[in-house]
């Protein structure tokens, strides 16, 4: 035995034992017959009761040791019972089962008995804590679960948990022990992991340990197995990786097979298909080497019947005897060609849904079945946690991806970029270099439409001319005031400036005439009134009125810019909240991409198609669908706006236009600009239309083809004209819109010519279903103004 620096000096001795044993020998006759024995052993060898200390000489009383102890050691739990006597946290027994001998035997002549995970430092304190319970009645529990790992005879690390019985343990103190005071055992208490500490309350063989305990060995390799699969599971998630070899040991210890491999295949439930995408490191014996397959063609109809509908374990126990009796089984066929004659799958469940399946399989049939598969349900529980976390983490890597390449998806486009994305981090888990491609959608059919705040311009310039107005004027009042109250030559300089720039206002207010009004005052006005505001009382409080008028930030008066911003912005959120719900209803009819945006009015892109829908089916009635559902939810918001208008601050009108394009055009997420946009020459066409129509003329005229109170639909082609014509009569009979259609030509734009127009007038109506009233534009407006 190593020598090692220990707070006790061991001697090996039993007088614990005979002293039990002469308390008993007054017992019955058995006990009195089997205690003179061994009483008569320790009175012919007192060494045995005074300890042994040189532990070689341990075999010269082999078998008055034997006679001891063996009423502790019963034959008949000797098969059983993994028990040895020995000395506390030691490599060596003196007596032991046969249990104990046979496992030792099989762990090979090179095994030496070593506690895991337990230091020189932990042996010394540990032995202190004796002394501190058996010398000074402290409870001193430092104890915990020791525990040793042995090879069995496959070569399988069996783990044994340690446990001992320290009944027999006597403590003496010598002349090298200190006398400890309260003060010094709350100094150990806290004080577990700084060895110098103990040392010094307890110097190397300062107490005499004179005993043995005995030792049982528990086999918890299940549950050391289960605590391991929780850790590698952690650093799983922490790591980002999958070690295979250390997960196969782990099922290995579980199972007691050699030979067990373990493999993993991920779920897609959007695709019904069988993936590697989780835990890429380790096999997938269902896949065989495919990145992907349905998993109705992965499976047979008993597999997946089992793993799908009642979610159990599937178990093959011989497959070369089931592909026998049933040679079109794939499983069977895929298993053996992998060289695995038994397996276990089990699914991988959450809250109902299939996340994965977990694969054990073996070479020899009958290694795994439906007796040993119960060992998986208490990993089970963790193994879906981690599964859970790990495809969450995915799926917060691809969105990042997603945003940091793409910005914000919609929904309806959504699982192509995440196809992408998972194509971009497969590339480069695999070390290969890689850019995330550009995402197309072909033969899509494009649908446009918008409610526009007409004359947004004029009203816009409007509001800044009355603010300006309003503020040189007052800024002309406080001149004359200050000229009449102290008359000087600035004064009436400063007003004729102010002057002209009221005339220039009132008569046309030119692009930069905002612009050179601030320059004025920020140079001249506003440094004189900082100057006069500190003369006296009068002049600051002329002053301080001015400031309560000016906007602090931009210095200029910001009262009819603030109402028509706060109406645009009114109007904005109401047409949008109502083509988004809208919007949500249609995607429920069939899904398509859908943006929209917030100008001076609210316009949306729409586009569908077989390429942009993954699951569904795609059928020109949905098309139809759309275009008809698309005029509906334009009536509606005409109707909820004109309903409305009366409590915007500043009196505004919308006009309503559909852009109907004949033909199907491809859809390219451009990269660099991160947004979504037609792709190829003839399709630019149609973004020409839609950023130059709304302005258009009906030709020959100076009228523009949208007007307040009117949906215009734009369009081309006769077939277009045919088609919204039949949605527009149909409109018309539900009262959405006026029996009076205009059929107009457009003006040409540029590079686009033969455009022409439907115009129909739409139908308002008040929100009184008993008595439900129908107006028009004009009649709406004149209700309004009264």
């Amino acid at each position: 035995m190593k020598e090692k620096d220990f707070p006790l000096k061991i001697k090996i001795g039993f007088k614990k034992v005979f002293d039990a044993y002469r308390e008993s020998s007054a017992n019955s006759e058995t006990e009195r017959n089997v205690a003179l024995e061994i009483l008569a052993v320790e009175e012919q060898y007192q060494i045995l009761s005074s300890g042994i200390e040189d532990f070689e000489d341990l075999k010269k009383y082999e078998k008055q040791i034997d006679t001891v102890l063996s009423p502790l050691f019963p034959t008949l739990l000797s098969d059983n019972e993994i028990k040895f006597a020995t000395l506390p946290f030691q490599e060596f027994a003196f007596k032991s089962t046969s249990r104990y001998k046979k496992v030792m035997q099989t762990a090979g002549s090179d095994f030496s008995m070593k506690i895991m995970n337990f230091d020189e430092d932990q042996f010394y304190i540990m032995g202190c804590s004796i002394i501190l319970s058996h010398y000074y009645g402290k409870k001193a529990d430092f104890r915990r679960s020791f525990y040793y790992s042995i090879p069995n005879e496959e070569g399988m690390i069996k783990n044994y948990r340690l446990l001992y019985n320290a009944d027999f343990v006597g403590i003496q103190k010598t002349d090298k022990a200190k006398d400890l005071t309260e003060e010094d055992i709350n100094d150990l208490l806290e004080s577990f992991d700084i060895i110098s500490v103990w040392k010094e309350k307890f110097p190397p063989e300062s107490y005499i340990f004179n005993g043995f305990v005995i030792a049982s060995l528990t086999d918890v390799t299940m549950d050391v197995s289960i605590s391991e699969f929780k850790t590698n599971l952690l650093q799983l998630e922490k790591n980002g990786g999958f070690q295979n070899t250390e997960f196969s040991s782990i099922f290995r210890s579980i199972f007691g097979l050699k030979n067990l491999m373990i493999g993993f295949t991920d779920y897609n439930e959007e695709t019904e298909h069988f993936e590697r995408t989780l835990f890429k490191e380790v096999s997938s014996f269902i896949l065989n080497n495919k990145k992907s397959q349905h998993s109705k063609e992965a499976l047979c109809s008993a597999s997946y019947y089992t793993l799908f509908k009642q979610k159990e374990f599937y178990c093959v126990t011989d497959a070369e005897r089931y592909h026998k009796l049933y040679p079109e089984n794939l499983l069977y066929k895929k298993m053996l060609d992998q060289g695995m004659k038994s397996a276990i799958f089990a699914s991988i469940v959450s809250e109902d849904k299939m996340l994965g399946v977990l694969e054990l399989v073996s070479p020899n049939a009958n290694d795994l079945n439906t007796i040993n598969a119960n060992k998986l349900r208490d990993i089970m529980p963790f193994m879906i946690d981690s599964v859970i976390r790990s495809k969450e983490n995915l799926e917060n890597e691809l969105e990042l991806v997603i945003q940091e390449e793409c910005t914000a998806i919609h929904t309806s486009v959504h699982w192509k970029f995440r196809k992408e994305a998972k194509r971009y981090l497969s590339s480069i888990s695999q070390g290969n270099p890689t850019i995330f491609r550009e995402v197309v959608f072909k033969d899509v059919y494009p649908l446009y439409g918008q409610t526009d705040i007409k004359g947004s311009s004029a009203a816009r310039n409007e509001a800044t001319k009355k603010d300006l107005l309003l503020q040189l004027n007052y800024i002309e009042n406080l001149l004359k005031k200050l000229n009449k109250h102290n008359s000087l030559p600035i004064y009436e300089q400063m007003n004729f400036v102010i002057e002209g720039f009221l005339e220039e206002i009132g008569e046309n207010l030119h692009v930069d005439t905002e612009q050179k009004t601030m320059n004025y005052l920020t140079s001249e006005i506003i440094p004189f009134f900082k100057y006069i505001r500190e003369i006296n009382e009068t002049y600051k409080g002329w002053v301080d009125e001015y400031y309560e008028m000016i906007d602090a930030n931009s210095g200029l008066v910001y009262k009819h810019r603030k109402d028509y911003d706060e109406s645009v912005m009114l109007v904005n959120k109401k047409l949008a909240s109502i083509l988004d719900k809208k919007q949500r209803e249609a995607q429920l009819m069939y899904p398509h991409y859908f943006e929209r945006f917030k100008t001076d009015g609210v316009e949306h892109n729409l586009y569908m198609g077989a390429s942009i829908s993954e699951d569904h089916s795609f059928n020109k009635i949905y098309l139809n669908n759309i275009k008809l559902w698309q005029l509906q939810v334009v009536c509606e918001m005409e109707n909820n706006y004109y309903n409305f208008k009366d409590k915007l601050p500043v009196d505004l009108d919308v006009a309503s236009m559909i852009l109907a394009f004949n033909g199907s055009l491809s859809l390219r997420f451009r990269m660099d600009e991160k947004r979504f946009d037609v792709d190829g020459t003839y399709n630019a066409r149609y973004e020409v239309v839609k950023k130059r129509v709304d302005k258009a003329n009906i030709k020959g005229t100076e009228e523009r083809i949208t007007q307040p109170g009117k949906i215009s639909i734009i369009y081309s082609h006769e077939d277009d004209e045919q088609e919204y014509l039949k949605y527009v009569h149909f409109l018309q009979h539900k009262k959405l819109l006026d029996k009076k259609i205009e059929i107009l030509d457009l003006e040409d734009l540029q590079g686009v010519t033969g455009l022409k127009a439907i115009r129909v007038t739409v139908l308002y109506s008040k929100n009184n279903e008993k008595s439900k009233e129908y107006y028009t534009y004009e009649d709406l407006i004149s209700q309004i103004q009264e």
